[in-house]
């Protein structure tokens, strides 16, 4: 497939705000070339953190498990939850500041067939909730602080999501400051993982 958008290299896009970050890296692509294969996702469904947040694993400070958060904005914060499930985090903000955008969701673009044989599932099962989507993508803890600018995992810029396209809602999944209205998903989005929780508009 031929690529007309070049990977971004400078991501001064991504150096702002987590709520910011996380509404604009909404209809962005991941491309995965990890196996013989391309996938790519578009991001359909993301959630802000950061370390004034409760909720962020950089909440209490910079630490080896989570040093990924607090790198220059466009790297991999990868991790794992329940020992099982790998989840990654887009870092955004100034480089020192613990911030990071959730990918919760996307909406598979190529690669499909592979990402089934990865998943074991096909349809919206693919890749709708964060660690069905590194399952599917193969992202896991080796690419925790990879520059997204480089092989063989990707994030490409595309073109901003018009606002009244976003829904913001609450977070899922959380219990500290959980009443924070952090999550943004494309308006009727069949990938998005949970459309259906306590939606309110910006």
């Amino acid at each position: 497939m031929a690529e007309n958008v070049v990977p971004v290299e400078e991501w001064s896009w991504l150096e702002t705000d987590a709520e910011t970050a996380a509404r604009r890296l909404l209809g962005c692509e991941l491309v995965s070339r990890i196996g013989d294969e391309e996938t790519r996702i578009r991001i359909v469904e993301t959630e802000a953190y950061d370390q004034a947040d409760a909720a962020s694993h950089s909440h209490r400070g910079r630490t080896a498990r989570n040093d990924a958060m607090f790198l220059a904005a466009g790297h991999a914060y990868v991790y794992l939850i329940h020992g099982l499930h790998h989840c990654m985090n887009v870092v955004a903000g100034p480089e020192g500041f613990g911030c990071g955008v959730l990918i919760r969701a996307g909406e598979p673009l190529v690669g499909e067939r592979l990402m089934t044989q990865r998943r074991g599932r096909a349809g919206v099962e693919l890749t709708n909730g964060p660690g069905k989507l590194c399952q599917a993508l193969a992202i896991t803890l080796p690419l925790r602080g990879h520059d997204l600018a480089e092989p063989p995992l990707q994030l490409l810029r595309r073109t901003p999501v018009e606002p009244d396209e976003i829904v913001t809602t609450t977070r899922v999944g959380i219990t500290r400051n959980s009443d924070a209205m952090r999550r943004y998903y494309l308006r009727g989005n069949p990938w998005v993982s949970k459309p259906w929780a306590r939606d309110h508009h910006r």
